[in-house]
């Protein structure tokens, strides 16, 4: 684990539980038999990237996903050396140290592959097709174009093509038509590409998704993403795959008080206390990544037992109402965890906000201290004795 440099108890903690992280790549791996492209972008959606980098090597997986050379340039900063692949790029990118530090590049244009080939250095790119997600990628109608010149600087001995991706949309639906259509259309994608000259490379699509319920879709490799993280994709439970949540975010109450019935709570009184009560108060809020849409509906366990948000969120707290219960500052507040252990999920968190966990884990932060845990729930049962 991690020290903080302040050894009273921090404020407010997210607690990341890297056995988890590296429970769930074994667990990918050892259900595919294809190379696992490890996703650690958005700062390992919230975990830290770094150490989420180092804990998904340790278990197996064979390399790196990130979007941006500077996720990029963070992870060769540390020391890792491990293949690694960016692949969102805005004009004036900076492929050069990309390619000075053997990262691989994802490329859905011909202005960039063009880029790339000026700089005359040893590359190995990714061509993306849009295959129906309408964001990145190269259009259909100008894929014929875009392998042509790739196979063109290929054979000059300038680039090497060692991969044709693409992204689904909607693998969080199994069912969804657009899954064998698009997987379909990457499919014809690389027949193209053939047929103008490259070989030899690596098709890919599959998410976490995809790689949790679509094994026709893992083609030549996979790139989970927020699988490794512990969480289900078609926001159900991770642990019907056996998954295990690796995010913990816990605050101490700052203050609890006894108040009438009849007491509006937080701005604009959305909430009103029934009878006499007491409010334990939270000391996070907006600022620190906390959904206001999600006031007056979000879990938070304290003591063991699971209340709901009271009135709304504000930039730096939030308030529960714990009826007759004798909570005191200081108590420890579980927004989300494992509910293996009880605790609320993230999850039940995005359905309150009515959005995804993606969105709850990747934007936490803000006065909230990140500890790393080579194995948090041991660690948590030495604190216990």
């Amino acid at each position: 684990m991690s020290a903080p440099t302040d050894q009273r108890p921090p404020m407010a903690v997210l607690d990341i539980d890297l056995a988890a992280i590296r429970h769930n790549v074994a667990l990918l791996r050892e259900r595919v038999d294809r190379p696992l492209i490890a996703v650690v972008k958005g700062d390992g959606y919230g975990h830290g990237i770094i150490e989420v980098t180092r804990a998904a090597l340790e278990a197996g997986a064979d390399g790196i996903g990130v979007t941006t050379i500077a996720e990029a340039r963070a992870v060769r900063s540390a020391g890792i050396d491990a293949p690694l692949v960016s692949w969102l790029h805005a004009p004036g990118a900076d492929f050069e140290w990309a390619l000075r530090h053997d990262v691989e590049v994802g490329i859905g244009a011909i202005e960039a592959l063009e880029d790339v080939a000026a700089l005359e250095l040893p590359a190995r790119l990714h061509l993306k097709i849009d295959t129906g997600l309408a964001r990145g990628g190269c259009p259909p109608h100008l894929w014929p174009q875009l392998v042509a010149r790739a196979a063109q600087l290929a054979r000059d001995g300038r680039l090497r093509i060692v991969g044709i991706w693409s992204h689904f949309a909607c693998a969080d639906e199994p069912a969804h038509p657009s899954v064998r259509h698009q997987l379909a259309r990457l499919h014809e994608a690389a027949d193209v590409a053939r047929a103008a000259g490259l070989r030899e490379f690596a098709l890919h699509i599959a998410n976490s998704a995809a790689t949790l319920t679509a094994p026709e879709s893992w083609c030549d490799a996979v790139r989970p993403g927020i699988a490794l993280y512990g969480l289900d994709p078609m926001a159900g439970d991770g642990a019907r795959f056996g998954l295990r949540p690796a995010m913990r975010a816990s605050a101490r109450i700052m203050l609890a008080k006894d108040v009438p019935a009849g007491t509006g709570v937080s701005y604009g009184h959305t909430y009103v206390t029934e009878r006499a009560t007491r409010l334990a108060v939270v000391p996070v809020g907006y600022a620190d990544g906390i959904p206001r849409i999600a006031s007056n509906k979000a879990p938070v366990m304290i003591g063991g037992k699971h209340y709901r948000i009271a009135g709304r969120v504000c930039m730096d707290q939030f308030v529960v109402d714990v009826g007759d219960d004798p909570v005191q500052a200081g108590d420890e507040a579980v927004l989300w965890g494992d509910p293996a252990y009880g605790e609320p999920s993230a999850q039940q968190w995005a359905d309150a906000a009515g959005t995804i966990h993606y969105e709850i884990v990747s934007r936490a932060g803000g006065r909230f201290l990140r500890r790393h845990h080579d194995d948090l729930r041991a660690d948590s049962d030495e604190e216990e004795e």
